[in-house]
């Protein structure tokens, strides 16, 4: 196939995901990454940069679009009071060593391992948010001391392993805590912001040997970047606008179910399947 002809299908396939991306967000609050990073995987794949870093690549990518999404987010629900900056200061430290630490092995693990951790994780993801409850409770206020120096750690180091921001992980465990939901998600776009920007600044500097697409700085694709961007800024408003119009409870079964079963096959083909 030749080249040009390679890029428009690059650039379709991920116009297509950026829209589906944004949609999604803005239908039910989901970070983009948890679509983003299979959607590059297969787009990826089937257009045959498909080398034993491929994993990586993806969950850069997908990083490098939460840094934009997370500031819009954060700067909206700022405006609106929602954002918790206590807690987003006192996890702030953890989290950002937490990615560091994600980084770190992520850039040294082979993308079959990756496809494998996701699809745990993105298991456990998808049935919190089949079956997960509001009411659940671990405790009344955010934890401190001990228990924050773990779990702070813990969230910007599995959210870098999944190439998402803060909302699948912070969300649910704010929640947890007692934090009221739309504070949660709120305070949660900042733990994006903390985590995306200094693993990006390290998987620029992650050598992708084989299978690059054009225009890859270190594990980062500037193609799939730009074009997700743009995308997701035109349709995010048209999933909060269907939010409006019908219940999104429901839905947001429905896409756990999708994820349960992307999270599947991922680690079908992990496992050689």
């Amino acid at each position: 196939m030749p080249e040009m002809s390679l890029l428009l299908m690059m650039a379709a396939l991920l116009a297509a995901i950026g829209a589906f991306a944004g949609v999604l967000a803005g239908l039910l609050g989901v970070g983009g990454g948890i679509v983003l990073v299979p959607a590059f995987f297969y787009a990826f794949q089937t257009l045959g940069y498909d080398g034993p870093q491929l994993m990586q690549m993806c969950l850069a990518t997908s990083l490098a679009t939460i840094i934009i999404t997370s500031l819009r987010s954060v700067n909206a629900h700022n405006k609106k009071g929602a954002v918790d900056w206590d807690i987003l200061r006192s996890w702030a430290p953890g989290i950002v060593v937490g990615a560091i630490i994600g980084v770190a092995l992520v850039s040294q693990l082979r993308s079959t391992t990756l496809q494998g951790i996701f699809g745990v994780l993105a298991l456990i993801v998808g049935l919190y948010m089949g079956f997960g409850r509001m009411e659940w409770r671990l405790g009344q206020a955010m934890p401190w001391g001990i228990l924050r120096a773990v779990l702070s750690p813990a969230v910007g180091f599995l959210s870098v392993l999944m190439g998402i921001g803060g909302g699948s992980f912070g969300v649910p465990l704010m929640s947890l805590f007692n934090t009221p939901i739309h504070r949660a998600v709120a305070t949660a776009a900042g733990f994006g912001v903390l985590i995306a920007v200094p693993s990006v600044i390290g998987f620029l500097f992650v050598e992708i040997d084989a299978g690059r697409p054009p225009l890859t700085i270190g594990a980062i694709n500037l193609v799939a970047f730009v074009i997700v961007i743009a995308m997701t800024l035109i349709t995010t408003p048209w999933g909060v606008k269907l939010a409006h119009a019908m219940d999104p409870k429901p839905l947001k079964r429905v896409f756990a179910v999708f994820l349960v079963l992307v999270a599947l096959n991922m680690l079908r083909k992990a496992l050689g399947g």
